[in-house]
């Protein structure tokens, strides 16, 4: 039992979405980069599945806790509840469907909305290894991105290229606005808890000088 709870300390929890339209590798993606390989018989995910992975990330150790989303619309008004106070997101479309990327605003505009305007996506242009049935160009998709202040991947959960690489990718960019502060860990629905590692480190005396009074800003 130890070691499991030596393995359970990080300094960070960050809560992560996977949404997109059914269909798209969603529990596909999650389930490579949680067992590091592909999932054969996946069927339509029912309201919201669940996984997490320790990861380290720029000399941090973080718990991503990952919620995966149904992307049917039947189970919109379920999925819709979990976005609260999520810190990341994947946001994935299916190359070879033009039609999963053309929704990717309706996506976009549901997780900024509902969960923060500040969530941190990265979108995931799936099945990258369908290369010969693309109907969705590199290009295109990366002008999207740039357009909506995303990051761009495509991915494959069957071979898993960059699926470990997206993840990380959006933890890291979290850390960073958490160190620059413009993201505040301490604020209400920031998808953020600090672990035991980061307390301990805050209730060293330095921390006295965090909590002096800020200017205020009227």
């Amino acid at each position: 039992g130890r070691d499991r709870v030596m393995a359970e300390t990080y300094d960070f929890l960050f809560k992560f979405l996977v949404i997109g339209s059914a269909g798209t590798g969603k529990s596909c993606l999650l389930h490579q980069f949680i067992e590091n390989k592909f999932k054969q018989d996946s069927n339509h995910t029912i309201g919201v599945e669940f996984g997490s992975r320790v990861v380290n990330v720029g000399g941090k150790t973080v718990k991503l806790q990952i919620w995966d989303t149904a992307g049917q619309e039947r189970f919109r008004s379920v999925t819709r509840s979990y976005y609260r106070g999520a810190a990341g997101a994947l946001l994935v479309y299916d190359i070879t469907s033009r039609e999963t990327y053309n929704s990717l605003a309706a996506w976009l505009t549901d997780a900024r909305t509902l969960a923060s305007p500040n969530i941190v996506v990265i979108l995931c242009g799936n099945k990258k290894d369908l290369d010969p049935e693309r109907e969705v160009t590199f290009l295109e998709a990366s002008r999207f991105a740039q357009e909506n202040e995303l990051m761009f991947l495509e991915t494959s959960a069957l071979t898993g290229e960059n699926v470990e690489e997206a993840f990380l990718k959006c933890a890291r960019t979290i850390l960073n606005k958490i160190d620059s502060g413009e993201l505040d860990p301490e604020r209400m629905g920031s998808g953020i808890q600090y672990g035991d590692a980061s307390l301990r480190q805050l209730r060293q005396p330095r921390s006295a000088q965090a909590v002096a009074p800020q200017p205020c800003g009227c």
